[in-house]
């Protein structure tokens, strides 16, 4: 019991996500929207584009526009990101599923990477996948991936060492799939997130059932909201001025990014959407595969963007750790977003 109680403590500090899938009729532009919330331990982030290339053995790869790490100079690993064939994929940490090899790990933004350059589809990807448990594994991943494409499909992939499950968007009558931190696919134990999962389908209800959701309900919605499934309330409009970063809400300090791809109908390219750095108090810029905005892309030594370094800068004006603990201060985040 002792050493479960550690481990439920270490997963509570664990840097972790807020994700959903959006089907493209309860989207306002009929477009099927991919959201994630990204939470890391990695603050700085940037945006920029790959162009196409060829792989190891002379085949073409696809152009895409994704979010790396600052510092990430050869743009290896990809947090979020869409291709020029229609292809929009991220991820969630996922704490559930069977327990890592601890000898090949942490590949989810190596693998996003690849999905990228090189699959069209959802069925591509699932192929990719096939192809490398085929040679044995492990695949080096315990996350929840969610991907969509040109042709309408849109599938959580709740993915471990050694395989995966699907769950596909179309099977959902509500018109939206949600994940955080644990895979539905996985045991009791381990469930992080699941307070973060409930806010989502809370707040996302009534545009849901309007049918008129839209990049910034996600991005300056959900990412900004302090709402607070399990006692109904919104933190920051009611209760004490210092709000306790339990990781119960969907911002936490650890928020780096809410990206939203827009996915393109067949022969049209999709657009990403992107709050870069701490989301509650960045704003939200348009990407699209021949336009990343100047204060997206990484400058300097450090790597670091502009804009990312600036909503960085604010939230670091609006916490303080206080007892070990980092609070949040309500009265100073109304300020700046009021």
């Amino acid at each position: 019991m002792l050493a479960l109680g550690l481990w439920m403590l270490i997963l509570q500090g664990a840097y972790g996500c807020t994700s959903a899938i959006i089907s493209a009729d309860r989207a306002l532009s009929g477009r099927m929207l991919l959201w994630k919330h990204r939470d890391s331990g990695h603050p700085h982030n940037f945006v920029a584009k790959v162009d196409r290339g060829a792989d190891k053995a002379g085949r073409p790869t696809l152009a895409f526009v994704g979010l790396f790490n600052a510092g990430d100079r050869e743009l290896k690993e990809v947090w979020a990101g869409m291709n020029e064939a229609g292809l929009g994929i991220m991820n969630t940490a996922s704490y559930n599923l069977a327990p890592d090899t601890a000898v090949v790990k942490d590949r989810e933004g190596l693998v996003m990477a690849e999905a990228l350059k090189s699959c069209r589809t959802v069925g591509e990807f699932l192929q990719m996948l096939d192809c490398e448990l085929a040679d044995g594994g492990p695949l080096g991943v315990q996350a929840n991936f969610g991907v969509i494409d040109a042709d309408g499909a849109g599938v959580y992939v709740e993915t471990w060492d050694h395989g995966y499950k699907v769950y596909d968007l179309k099977d959902e009558a509500v018109g939206c799939m949600v994940r955080s931190n644990y895979s539905y696919s996985g045991g009791e134990e381990g469930r992080l997130g699941e307070v973060r999962h409930d806010d989502a389908v809370a707040l996302l209800r009534e545009s849901l059932d309007s049918r008129n959701v839209t990049p910034l309900t996600l991005t300056d919605g959900l990412s900004r909201s302090f709402y607070h499934a399990r006692s109904g309330r919104d933190m920051l409009e009611e209760g004490e001025r210092w709000i306790e970063d339990k990781g119960e809400l969907i911002p936490r300090r650890s928020s780096c990014a809410s990206v939203v791809i827009e996915g393109g109908k067949k022969g049209e390219m999709p657009v990403m959407w992107i709050a870069i750095g701490f989301p509650t108090l960045s704003r939200t810029e348009r990407v699209t595969l021949d336009d990343v905005p100047e204060g997206l892309l990484p400058m300097g030594k450090n790597g670091h963007s502009r804009l990312c370094d600036e909503a960085v800068a604010r939230r670091d004006r609006v916490m303080r750790k206080r007892g070990g603990k980092w609070w949040f201060d309500r009265e100073e985040i109304k300020k700046l977003v009021d």
